[in-house]
């Protein structure tokens, strides 16, 4: 489990794929690796993945085939979120994220508006129903509040956030432009709502 709160960021030193996944070497300096270990979880650009390989500076990790056809980021040379795994007695300072992303949303508008700028995204028709107003969505890891959502003709909405400058200057954020695609995961709680009401509907 993660919190949504972004630790660090970190670049992608190698992105090395084979015929079943994509093995990630991640420079980290500012992660804390000293504290990580092999099989420990971090979540990079809000996909909760495995530790394979580390050194002082940087951490491996395997992306399966089946997480790359969800997310989206991963390039050699891209600036990735980073968060470390939530352990008991942590603050939780964000809301909880199970750093399984449902899908990829794509950036309609970056707007500097002076204090602070504001990100309107569009997310596709399946995650659409569970985007609520002044409840939580995950944007490449960083827990975040839906201010307004619009819904379109096609069965996607568009949703719009506020970020405030600690947020946009501490994570990737800050280098997002319309077009841009983001890893989505909706709220934990919206997910099992709508697995009680098919069971109460089929009972």
């Amino acid at each position: 489990m993660f919190t949504g709160i972004i630790e660090t960021t970190g670049v992608i030193e190698i992105a090395d794929p084979s015929p079943t996944n994509l093995r990630l070497t991640i420079n980290a300096p500012k992660l804390g690796l000293h504290q990580v270990g092999l099989g420990d979880s971090i979540a990079v650009n809000g996909c909760c993945l495995t530790v394979v390989a580390k050194t002082a500076d940087t951490f491996s990790v395997d992306v399966s085939n089946a997480s790359l056809a969800l997310t989206s980021g991963f390039p050699q040379g891209a600036v990735v979120n980073l968060e470390k795994s939530l352990r008991f007695g942590d603050r939780l300072g964000g809301h909880l994220v199970s750093g399984h992303v449902d899908g990829v949303g794509t950036v309609s508008q970056m707007e500097d508006l002076g204090a602070s700028w504001r990100l309107v995204i569009e997310a596709p028709h399946d995650l659409a129903k569970f985007v609520a107003r002044k409840g939580s969505i995950t944007v490449n890891g960083v827990s975040l509040t839906v201010n307004q959502i619009c819904d379109n003709p096609s069965g996607s909405c568009c949703f719009e956030i506020n970020i405030i400058p600690h947020t946009y200057q501490v994570t990737s954020i800050r280098g997002l432009r319309s077009g841009s695609k983001v890893n989505l995961e909706v709220d934990l709680l919206a997910r099992y709502v709508e697995r009680l009401m098919q069971h109460s509907v089929k009972s």
